[in-house]
């Protein structure tokens, strides 16, 4: 018996260590060695700890950011930028967050790293992403990973299992159940869903007593603590939500899945930014593409997974989205049919809510 930990454990720990501002060890056979920092968390005394290792610093960031940076991405989806020898923190968090983009447009010249693999870069990403960070890590190259995490006490990733592991979406459990008097419904009905790898959990929320050989009313609803909670004006999802559950508990009979996907899966403080680069005239998409990351980084099949293990095989989705639909159809969820839930639209919202009929497909 072993009490070392997995490489889903150890994922769950280089994710904490990174939002720390601990660096992390990935190591591969046929690839070498790297030291990855978040450009978000790195600390001056850690920079300077990463260049007395004698080699030379990259910022590995999506080809997204570096289309902003009008850098070259060499490696398809990702570029490799150098850092000069004089560069500082300023510089660096400069070429990750577009905060002051419009205030100082040109960031180089920068020179792209074009020799070399780029998979463990690749990797850095998409942990980054994971722990809700800027996708962009500081790189470099080490001769011994395993040596080096042992010596600094670091966590250290294979590469190989680690990117088997990505490939996959971990599994869900139901943790516990428990009536929950609503509202809109007094036969309320709370799931809660941990996921294996140590992620966010996701929650169920049964209206009734749904019939699991009919197609139940269902939404996928990603958190939005902007809208849920605090009323903004912004964006519609506050007024889905309750227009989703009102509609449950009218009918008898629903479930609603709250998915801890925030800003469209980066994170609230990702979305924060966000939200300051559309008050410089950016719109949803575009300031999304320019801090790094895609139109929708979000994983609905995580909905698909609760729903199934809820017994549930067909929906009547209430969705604008056919993204959604699509999904739902592909892992096995029947949609017998799409209903529109187009509410809360604002004087402070319309345009985001134009942006997302043009651009990702809604039904407005």
């Amino acid at each position: 018996m072993s009490l070392r930990p997995d490489i889903t454990e150890l994922m769950a720990r280089a994710r904490a260590d990174l939002r720390m501002g601990v660096p992390v060890v990935i190591s591969d056979p046929a690839r070498g060695s790297v030291l990855v920092a978040s450009t978000e968390t790195l600390s001056p005394a850690r920079l300077a700890g990463l260049r007395a290792l004698g080699g030379e610093l990259c910022i590995a960031i999506t080809a997204r950011r570096a289309e902003t940076l009008k850098a070259r991405a060499y490696d398809g989806d990702l570029a490799r930028i150098a850092v000069p020898d004089d560069a500082d923190l300023t510089w660096i968090a400069a070429i990750a967050d577009p905060a002051d983009d419009l205030n100082t447009p040109m960031k180089g010249p920068l020179r792209s790293v074009r020799d070399g693999q780029a998979d463990l870069h690749r990797l850095a990403i998409v942990l980054m992403k994971a722990a809700r960070l800027l996708p962009a890590a500081v790189v470099a190259q080490i001769p011994k990973g395993q040596v080096t995490a042992i010596a600094e006490g670091l966590t250290r990733i294979d590469h190989n299992a680690a990117a088997r592991l990505m490939a996959e979406r971990s599994p869900l459990r139901e943790v516990v159940a428990a009536r929950l008097p609503m509202e809109v419904s007094e036969a309320g009905r709370l799931h809660i869903f941990r996921p294996e790898d140590g992620g966010e959990e996701h929650y169920a929320v049964e209206i009734g007593r749904p019939n699991r050989q009919a197609p139940v009313l269902s939404r996928l609803h990603s958190a939005c603590f902007t809208g849920d909670l605090m009323g903004s004006l912004k964006c519609d999802c506050g007024p889905q939500l309750r227009g989703a559950l009102a509609q449950m508990g009218a009918e008898g009979a629903g479930v609603l899945l709250y998915l801890n996907q925030e800003g469209r899966g980066i994170g609230l403080a990702n979305k924060m930014r966000a939200y300051s680069l559309q008050d410089q005239g950016f719109d949803t998409v575009e300031a999304n593409h320019r801090l790094g990351f895609e139109d929708d980084e979000r994983d609905f099949r995580l909905g698909s997974d609760i729903l199934k293990s809820l017994g549930f095989s067909s929906v009547r989705l209430l969705t604008n989205n056919p993204a959604k639909i699509a999904m739902m159809e592909r892992t096995g969820v029947a949609v017998t049919e799409r209903v529109p839930l187009k509410v809360g639209e604002t004087a402070h919202n319309r345009g985001y809510l134009a942006t997302k009929a043009a651009k990702s497909g809604h039904l407005l």
